[in-house]
C-alpha cells in the first residue's frame, strides 16, 4: 500500500494558545481499550481516559514497551484486542499497511471541537490519527561539568566528541557520553537521526530504491563508531531506560536521548535532585558547523481499530479526547511537548524546541521505512564493534532492506 501522508505538525511548530475547559466525556456505553508505549505522558493520557468508565463504559489500558510488537497481531483479530493504538510517526505504518485503522474524520467532525489543525494526521486526504505529542532525541549535559572545565555547549559532533575527550583525558570521567545503541529498533534510530543531519535522503526520489550506500551513510557510520570511544563498553546495553540511572549516578557528563523523557531527568522529584539541577537539554549535534540538528521530529498520537464495533470506536474516540483534553495537558505541562491547545513549554521542552528551531527534519514516514529501520537494526553493530568495514556494513543494510523490501512488493 502507498499513500501520502499529509501533517502541518512540523510547519506550525508548537500550540501556545488558550481554550475552554473540557465537557464530560457523555459516553453512553462501549469498550475502550488502550495500547500504549510505557511512560509517564501516556500513563496520565490513559488514567483521564479511565474516568471516563461507568457501569456501561469499560475503559482499561496496556503501556507496554513491546506495543510495537503487539499492535499488528493485536488489531487483526476481529474483534481486535485493542480499540486505541498509541501511535507515534513510524509505527502507525504497519496498521495503515495492514488495513487495521479507520477513517478518524466524522469522529473529528462531532466530537473534536478542542483539536488544532496540526494535530489531523491526514493519510490520503482522510485523518487517520490524533497527534497530541511532538518528541525528537537531543542532547542532555551537566551544566555544572562544562562550567567548571570551561566547555561550551556542543553544537556540532566534532565538539561533543572533544569535549568527551577533554573530560576522560583529565580524568573526570572515564565514559563521559551515553546514547541509545542498544541493537534493534535504538540502534537504528540512533542511525536515522545522524543519516538525516547529513542532508542526505533515504531513498531515490519517488521510489522504495534505497539511497544511503554512499559517502553520507560512511560519514553517519563513522560518527556513531567515533562516539562509542567515550562510551562505557556497555553500550550495547544501552536504550532509553538503561541510561537514565547511569546519568543518576554521576557518571556521564553528556547523553542523547528522547525530549518525552526531560522531565524524569530534570524533575523535582527526581531520585538525583543535585545532578537533575545540574541537567540541562540542547538540540541535538549538527554533522557541520550551521548544519541541521541530526535528529528526526516525531509525533505521538493515537488512532481507532478498524475491527471493532462503532459503538466502542466512538467511545474510544470520546475517551481519548477526555485524556488528550486542555484541562488534563495543563496539569501536566513538563511531561512532554504537547501538541494540545493552551500548552506552554516548559523547561522539559527546551531540547525538542531547539531542535525545531534548527530545522531537524521529520523521520521519513513512507511504507517501507520500517524495513530499512529493521535492517539498519540488525546490521550497524558489527562495525561499531570493528568485525566489519562501514562499506560491509552498507552493502549488509542494503542486502537486508532489499530482500524484505521485494518481499513486501516495494521493489521487483
Amino acid at each position: 500500500m502507498k499513500f501520502k501522508l499529509t501533517t502541518a505538525l512540523v510547519a506550525c511548530g508548537l500550540a501556545m494558545s488558550t481554550t475552554a475547559a473540557l465537557a464530560d466525556c457523555g459516553i453512553e456505553s462501549g469498550s475502550v481499550r488502550i495500547l500504549s508505549n510505557d511512560f509517564e505522558a501516556l500513563h496520565v493520557i490513559a488514567d483521564a481516559a479511565k474516568t471516563c468508565a461507568s457501569d456501561s463504559v469499560e475503559v482499561t489500558s496496556n503501556a507496554t514497551t513491546e506495543h510495537k510488537n503487539i499492535q499488528v497481531p493485536a488489531l487483526t483479530t476481529n474483534p481486535a484486542s485493542y480499540t486505541v493504538p498509541i501511535v507515534a510517526t513510524n509505527s502507525i505504518v504497519p496498521l495503515l499497511n495492514e488495513d487495521l485503522i479507520r477513517p478518524l474524520d466524522a469522529y473529528v467532525e462531532k466530537f473534536g471541537q478542542q483539536l488544532l489543525p496540526q494535530q489531523l494526521i491526514k493519510v490520503d486526504g482522510k485523518v487517520m490519527a490524533i497527534a497530541f505529542m511532538a518528541n525528537a532525541q537531543h542532547l542532555f549535559y551537566r551544566k555544572d561539568i562544562l562550567d567548571e572545565h570551561g566547555i561550551a555547549v556542543p553544537g556540532t559532533y566534532a565538539e561533543l566528541i572533544e569535549a568527551s575527550k577533554m573530560l576522560k583525558d583529565k580524568g573526570v570521567m572515564e565514559y563521559p557520553l551515553a546514547a541509545n545503541f542498544k541493537p534493534g529498533w535504538n540502534l537504528a534510530a540512533e542511525f536515522v537521526n545522524t543519516y538525516l543531519g547529513t542532508g542526505g535522503d533515504f531513498f531515490k526520489a519517488g521510489s522504495a530504491e534505497l539511497d544511503i550506500d554512499n559517502a553520507n551513510g560512511i560519514k553517519t557510520l563513522e560518527t556513531l563508531k567515533a562516539m562509542t570511544d567515550y562510551m562505557s563498553p556497555d553500550y550495547v546495553t544501552y536504550d532509553t531506560n538503561g541510561v537514565k540511572p547511569i546519568w543518576e549516578a554521576n557518571e556521564l557528563a553528556f547523553a542523547t536521548s528522547w525530549g518525552s523523557r526531560a522531565s524524569a531527568y530534570i524533575g523535582d522529584d527526581s531520585p538525583a535532585p543535585e545532578i537533575a539541577k545540574a541537567t540541562a537539554l540542547a538540540a541535538m549535534p549538527a554533522l557541520t558547523d550551521g548544519g541541521v540538528p541530526s535528529a528526526a521530529l516525531w509525533w505521538d498520537g493515537f488512532t481507532i481499530a478498524k475491527n471493532i464495533s462503532d459503538e466502542d470506536a466512538e467511545a474510544s474516540f470520546r475517551a481519548m479526547m477526555k485524556g488528550i483534553s486542555p484541562q488534563v495537558i495543563a496539569e501536566n505541562q513538563e511531561l512532554a511537548v504537547w501538541l494540545v491547545d493552551g500548552y506552554e513549554p516548559t523547561p522539559a521542552a527546551d531540547g525538542v524546541v531547539a531542535n525545531l528551531q534548527g530545522k531537524a527534519r521529520p523521520y521519513p514516514m513512507v511504507p517501507y521505512m520500517g524495513l530499512l529501520h529493521t535492517a539498519l537494526g540488525d546490521n550497524v553493530i558489527e562495525y561499531l564493534q570493528g568485525s566489519e568495514s562501514a562499506e560491509q556494513a552498507l552493502d549488509d543494510i542494503t542486502a537486508a532492506y532489499n530482500t524484505a523490501a521485494k518481499e513486501a512488493g516495494f521493489l521487483n
